[in-house]
């Protein structure tokens, strides 16, 4: 059974839900983490390889795991539920999920977003070994190495130009066909980068995540080393947020105060990639430590009263 009232009810079991949990608990509040389905985008990367601690590389399974343990060591509890719907009644939140109704003094939403990632098979297998998604995080990975960017029209387009600091050997394989402007595709091509229009079939690997290259539904076989996927069209998952009235900006990102991570709702924080400009495991981290020590100060003041 679980207590009906918390201090902290945290919405999200990603990296950034746990490192808040963690610091939440190290302060000694009572909090939960409600994590629905527990396979967000985290437990995708096979390898994050910029994570201070880690030079040879974590998946984010196993720092999922890792901070799970971690948070409950420090006294979280945790729910495997879907939550439905959010309502603030006077200074209380009240939280309803598939199968309880809690309310709590402070929330964080770390919800996160979705990747969009067609059903390309062997794809997912790659992913953060030889395929990645964010050249901030992993352009040091193609340095100077023939790299595919399997996308979608301009969307690709643009990461295919902007993978030009990393290495000159970029193929771009616009796997919907969508239109692209002349002047794009004029740039890619001034630039030396070969443009393909054509449904990927598959991608070829070697072992369990080592891409070789894709097969082309006409039959072609594009050899590649690594690869970026850029698809465009992620989730935001904002629709929770947006039920109590917070500001969702026009990249569907939530606006938090840059100093405390809170909202514009009163006693409602957010961290992680649902945040605007947060999408790297390391900025989750940070945001979400920062977000809960000022959880805890509005807390301190809340039971007070």
């Amino acid at each position: 059974m679980y207590p009906n009232e918390w201090d902290c009810i945290i919405i999200g079991g990603g990296i950034a839900g746990l490192q808040a949990a963690i610091q939440m608990g190290r302060s000694q509040h009572k909090c939960l983490v409600i994590d629905s389905k527990e396979d967000g985008r985290s437990t995708l990367c096979k390898d994050y390889r910029n994570i201070l601690g880690w030079p040879d590389g974590i998946s984010g399974i196993d720092i999922r795991a890792l901070g799970r343990e971690h948070a409950e060591q420090t006294g979280n509890q945790f729910l495997k539920d879907h939550v439905t719907k959010l309502k603030k009644v006077g200074s209380r939140l009240h939280v309803h999920t598939d199968e309880h109704e809690f309310t709590t003094h402070t929330l964080l939403l770390a919800t996160g977003i979705t990747d969009r990632i067609p059903p390309i098979p062997n794809l997912k297998d790659c992913l953060g070994m030889t395929v990645y998604i964010c050249t901030d995080c992993d352009g040091y990975e193609v340095i100077d190495k023939p790299t595919l960017v399997l996308g979608s029209g301009e969307a690709g387009a643009n990461f295919a130009l902007s993978l030009l600091y990393w290495t000159s050997q970029v193929t771009y394989i616009n796997h919907e066909k969508q239109d692209i402007e002349d002047d794009l595709r004029i740039k890619l091509e001034e630039n030396g980068i070969r443009y393909i229009e054509e449904t990927i079939q598959s991608v070829e690997k070697a072992g369990e995540s080592e891409i070789k290259g894709v097969f082309l539904v006409d039959g072609r076989f594009i050899e590649g080393e690594r690869a970026f996927i850029a698809f465009g069209g992620n989730d935001v998952h904002t629709g929770l947020a947006r039920q109590l009235g917070i500001d969702v900006l026009n990249n569907r990102h939530i606006h938090v105060d840059p100093r405390t991570k809170e909202t514009n709702i009163e006693n409602v924080w957010a961290a992680g990639d649902i945040v605007s400009h947060s999408e790297q495991a390391t900025i989750a981290m940070g945001e979400a430590t920062q977000a809960a020590i000022w959880i805890h100060k509005r807390l301190m003041k809340l039971l007070k009263e």
